[in-house]
């Protein structure tokens, strides 16, 4: 049972922390005293107010963060399901692990930019790119889970004849669920800065195609209001969404 005044605690913590970065941010645009090169946070939240206004801010944001729910979803089914596979078939892995730890480390940039040169600037191509550059990084995940699975258990599963359905939801996603609440908190934070260069690169809108705009045009105050503008959206995914996922999950580990 979770203590309350830990979770208090760390809450203020957590305030205190964002409130010295804030502060040290308004010091840094006292000291650098150019607008144009670090303007004061209050200067980012009035651009952020014009934008919501005009509507373009609400725009762009849901056109990324489709793509980023789009490539999300691919990457944690596929990278799941393969790392499942690898891990309980050691031979099958012995065979695979060259190729994984080639897109492992094949440069996002580059997979981006054969993407849009092999399928063309739409949005397949963005969403295929995001999802390359991920699906790896969730397989070794899951695969170091599924061969670190308890035996015993799943030699229970066979006396009691349990079906695959079964098996899977009683025995096999209750032990991953600690390796796919890892690759799913990492995967968001790292695909949705993927998400951003794709569409700085060969998208019309989004956050990142804003964000090109503006780094154009020298404009510090509006790069920062849509950077910080997703920031925001994907903390409140954090902590709204997959940190309560993650509590449920690991719940029976702690009965």
């Amino acid at each position: 049972m979770e203590d309350p005044q830990k979770n208090t605690f760390s809450g203020l913590v957590g305030f205190t922390s964002i409130g010295g970065l804030i502060l040290l941010w308004i010091v840094g645009a006292y000291l650098t005293a150019d607008a144009s090169i670090l303007p004061y946070p209050w200067t980012v939240l009035e651009v952020m107010g014009k934008e919501a206004r005009s509507g373009e801010l609400l725009r762009h944001s849901l056109a990324t963060l489709a793509r980023v729910a789009a490539a999300f979803c691919i990457a944690m089914g596929l990278g799941t399901a393969l790392g499942l596979l690898l891990g309980r078939f050691p031979k099958l892995d012995m065979w695979a692990n060259p190729w994984v730890v080639v897109f492992l480390n094949v440069p996002a940039l580059v997979v981006i930019v054969l993407c849009y040169l092999w399928i063309g600037l739409n949005e397949v191509a963005a969403i295929v790119a995001v999802s390359v550059n991920k699906t790896a990084m969730v397989l070794v995940t899951v695969r170091e889970g599924a061969q670190n699975m308890n035996r015993a258990i799943s030699e229970m599963a066979q006396v009691y004849r349990m079906t695959r359905w079964q098996r899977l939801r009683h025995i096999v996603l209750p032990q991953l669920a600690p390796f796919l609440s890892a690759s799913a908190r990492n995967g968001l934070a790292v695909i949705w800065k993927i998400v951003l260069v794709v569409e700085f690169l060969g998208r019309s809108n989004g956050i990142g195609f804003q964000i090109h705009l503006y780094f154009q045009l020298f404009d510090t105050a509006h790069v920062l209001a849509y950077a910080m503008t997703f920031v925001a959206v994907m903390g409140v995914i954090e902590y709204a969404l997959l940190k309560p996922a993650e509590t449920r999950a690991l719940k029976w580990r702690r009965a």
